[in-house]
């Protein structure tokens, strides 16, 4: 029975490693597996700082919001979101932000704030073949 064994396996009894295919094969499988694995991690990262520069967006649109209805005009600036802002009643508020973001790394750009003379804004950021805009 284990000489039947043997030949089917294409080793006999005294046999002993690997042949030189299996390890080509193996070291072929393990590559396929780090590609697979490298191609999800890139991707997996990408997506990470687009969520991230998202996120921030729509947290700058917020304070520039609170700024708004605390002073009753847009801020000139991000800039102007990071120190206390004193209203005309007197009353102080603020910081709004602890301090402007950085972009999320990578080949993004710096967050761009745009107030327009009709009262509304723009918050905008590009990276990655990607571009986010607030509202």
């Amino acid at each position: 029975m284990a000489r039947w064994w043997g030949r089917i396996l294409g080793r006999t009894r005294d046999g002993r490693g690997f042949t030189l295919v299996e390890l080509i094969m193996a070291v072929a499988i393990i590559a396929i597996l780090a590609a697979i694995a490298i191609h999800l991690y890139v991707s997996l990262a990408a997506k990470s700082r687009l969520t991230k520069a998202q996120s921030e967006v729509r947290t700058i649109a917020t304070a520039v919001s609170v700024f708004e209805g605390h002073m009753g005009a847009l801020p000139p600036a991000l800039s102007d979101l990071t120190a206390p802002a004193t209203n005309s009643n007197g009353l102080t508020a603020g910081p709004f932000l602890a301090a402007v973001p950085t972009p999320p790394g990578g080949m993004w750009t710096p967050y761009v704030y745009v107030p327009q003379p009709d009262g509304t804004f723009t918050i905008t950021i590009s990276g990655e073949g990607s571009t986010i805009s607030f509202p």
